[in-house]
């Protein structure tokens, strides 16, 4: 049985890979490790990970670094659930680096986005929580969902109309 990811198992994730790893890349954390390295949460199901450059490196180590850790890795992003946001790659937070692995915290708008488009009750909460600590702030989120809008087409799993009526929801 795997673990749950707490910050320590996070930290060992991220020197492990940056290890394994011997060309520059970014790692981008999402979900439940963002919300354990920020502190409104002691441990997550899952480590959710986005990674640029694709490298059969970064590939090849997850598998085995899930049963050495004993945790559960994930490839996810925000936009396997909602249209990418306008420059969201400015907006991601540097965390740290292991070896030539330079490690982000996704957009945090996007990160919500996703999670309102979503409608988990833990993602709800996270969302609460991120308004609530100012991470992000409601009229932004409005717009950028307001951005994606026109582009929810391309995503036929997101019933439009229920999405901007939960946005809307969580803004205020």
């Amino acid at each position: 049985m795997r673990q749950v990811a707490d910050q320590d198992k996070i930290r060992q994730f991220m020197r492990a890979i940056g290890a394994r790893v011997p060309r520059e890349a970014r790692v981008y954390f999402t979900g439940g490790v963002t919300a354990v390295l920020m502190g409104w949460r002691t441990a997550t199901i899952d480590i959710d990970i986005h990674f640029t450059p694709e490298m059969d490196e970064l590939y090849r180590a997850l598998e085995p670094l899930k049963e050495e850790l004993q945790i559960n890795i994930e490839l996810a992003s925000p936009t396997d659930f909602i249209p990418p946001l306008p420059a969201w790659l400015e907006r991601c937070t540097y965390i740290g680096q292991e070896g030539k692995v330079s490690f982000y915290h996704y957009d945090l708008y996007a990160q919500a986005l996703a999670k309102i488009e979503r409608g988990h009750t833990q993602d709800r909460e996270d969302v609460a929580t991120m308004i609530g600590r100012g991470l992000v702030e409601r009229d932004k989120l409005r717009s950028f969902f307001t951005a994606i809008e026109p582009h929810l087409y391309r995503y036929p799993a997101i019933d439009p109309e229920s999405f901007s009526k939960a946005v809307l929801e969580a803004v205020k």
